[in-house]
């Protein structure tokens, strides 16, 4: 039986509906420049903008549409709180270490404010604390560490048991002058600023082959080169592994919901907690009397889970906490959680002397896609921040620490190559699948991904993941399918809809269903 009951809201993310389109051409001859970055969004383009403010002559080369990744999809938080980050790296690394993220943090929080200020960008940005919170009692002593340890490391934290939510806490971490702000507004500038400078962008132009050397060679899918000294890797997931960077990210979706509240009894902060699969809590501006609440939560892996019933669930918990009107938008995010909690940003393995990579920013991509735009322009130009080996993606001190992770994500990534291959799918036939949903069922001895429309005609295409080979799952509340594994997501004819995977899956014929 399919879920035929209508989902709550607009399915569309807020910051898409209420920016403009882009229509950047297409790579369609080949080109030399001094660095080309691969991939259009916040670490993208701040890598791009710093190096063309640097002197030097870049390409962005974005699969898509720029600014409509997971950085149009985003919650729009630009905070140096992690929930519990800081606790957790002076136990692991060092308390330098904590005090060196700390800083790169709190520096993207001001650059970004220091931008807006300095190109005039209207994007809504606002200053607002920052809170990590908990309802549960057993919570306080973690809370507590963390508000101790972040303010160790600089930044200006305190513990408090008593916030704005209209709801109790039982603590909470509060970090003043944080920010929020429109993503897609912000960067859509940055772009123009960005070939103001002379920079150049590529729109549908999905790089397909790396060449590194002196000088390396991008190669798009039409068969179009990149020539260039450097290449910056900041495709969210790399696109290209050589690092085996997939060992070490784990991919994480989750849901969105935004709905009007009257401006007067808004939240004026911004919240997060680790309860409940998740909640996120902020507020952007909508009209004159009203905000538009925004709630995050109901984290799942990609190819697995009901994001249908979690909508509701997340929708469910909104209502029954904030006196909001009626459920405006809905939408999903994607994030990489790298195996140590801290992001990978450097060169992109231990023989790269000209290849660059930005990923791993578990859900902090906003403060994190901006450190490593000044982070790997200091490296091209020669001039290295201090927190530079933190973020080494080269990493060793780390290892044994996160042996755990790295072990429970190759477990994950294992049982669904086994587990994928010997269970039978929930039909046995193409016929069983219902219009407007879709699943994995055997056709001629393949593994097929199945999807009949709303009119009953069925397409096919393979199961198998171009990336790695996993098998595929249909997500019904987002019409589309994901890979499990790494989080590749496909339409349902099959063409990427976000990587690491660069390829399609390939058609399947169906007989008649």
């Amino acid at each position: 039986m399919t879920d035929s009951q209508p989902l709550p809201g607009k399915d569309e993310s807020f910051w898409m509906a209420t920016a403009g389109a882009t229509d950047h051409p297409a790579l369609n001859e080949d080109i030399s420049v001094d660095v080309v970055v691969v991939g259009g969004g916040i670490a993208g383009l701040s890598t791009a903008w710093e190096l063309a403010g640097a002197g030097r002559t870049v390409a962005v080369l974005e699969a898509d549409r720029i600014a409509a990744g997971v950085s149009g999809y985003t919650t729009a938080k630009v905070s140096a709180l992690h929930t519990l980050v800081y606790d957790r790296l002076r136990r692991t690394r060092s308390e330098d270490a904590a005090r060196l993220y700390a800083l790169s943090q709190r520096g993207a929080v001001e650059r970004v404010a220091g931008i807006v200020t300095g190109l005039g960008i209207a994007c809504d940005l606002e200053r607002a604390p920052a809170y990590t919170y908990a309802t549960e009692p057993a919570a306080v002593p973690a809370l507590k560490a963390e508000a101790e340890a972040a303010a160790a490391a600089g930044l200006a934290a305190t513990y408090v048991e008593r916030t704005e939510l209209p709801y109790e806490v039982s603590g909470a971490v509060r970090v003043d002058a944080q920010a929020q702000f429109h993503p897609r507004k912000y960067l859509l500038a940055l772009a123009a600023d960005l070939r103001a400078k002379g920079g150049q962008i590529y729109e549908r132009s999905r790089a397909t082959g790396l060449s590194e050397g002196s000088p390396c060679r991008v190669t798009v899918e039409s068969g179009h080169t990149v020539t260039a000294r450097d290449v910056v890797l900041a495709t969210h997931f790399p696109v290209f592994d050589r690092a085996l960077a997939f060992a070490r990210l784990s991919p994480r979706r989750e849901l969105v919901v935004a709905a009007p509240i009257a401006a007067g009894i808004a939240p004026t902060g911004m919240y997060i907690t680790q309860e409940e699969g998740k909640r996120s809590v902020r507020t952007a501006p909508l009209d004159e009397e009203h905000r538009l609440l925004i709630v995050t939560g109901e984290s799942f892996t990609p190819g697995t889970g009901d994001p249908r019933e979690g909508f509701r669930r997340l929708d469910a918990w909104m209502h029954a906490r904030f006196p909001v009107g009626e459920t405006a938008y809905r939408w999903a995010a994607q994030d990489n959680d790298s195996s140590d909690t801290v992001p990978l940003v450097g060169p992109f393995h231990a023989g790269s002397r000209h290849t660059y990579v930005a990923t791993g920013f578990g859900g902090w991509g906003m403060s994190g896609g901006v450190m490593a735009g000044g982070l790997l322009t200091g490296l091209i130009i020669g001039e290295e921040p201090q927190w530079a080996a933190l973020y080494d993606p080269r990493r060793l001190k780390s290892t044994l620490r996160e042996a755990p992770a790295l072990l429970k994500q190759q477990a994950h990534v294992a049982r669904h190559f086994a587990e994928d291959r010997l269970h039978t799918t929930h039909v046995d036939s193409v016929a069983e699948i219902p219009p407007g949903t879709g699943a994995v069922v055997r056709v001629n001895g393949q593994r097929c991904a199945v999807y009949r429309d709303s009119a009953g005609v069925a397409r096919a295409v393979s199961a198998r993941c171009t990336h790695l080979g996993c098998l595929v799952a249909f997500n019904d509340a987002e019409t589309v399918w994901e890979c499990p594994c790494h989080g590749s997501r496909f339409d349902v004819d099959g063409a990427v809809r976000q990587g690491p995977a660069v390829h399609p899956l390939e058609k399947r014929d169906l007989p008649d269903a």
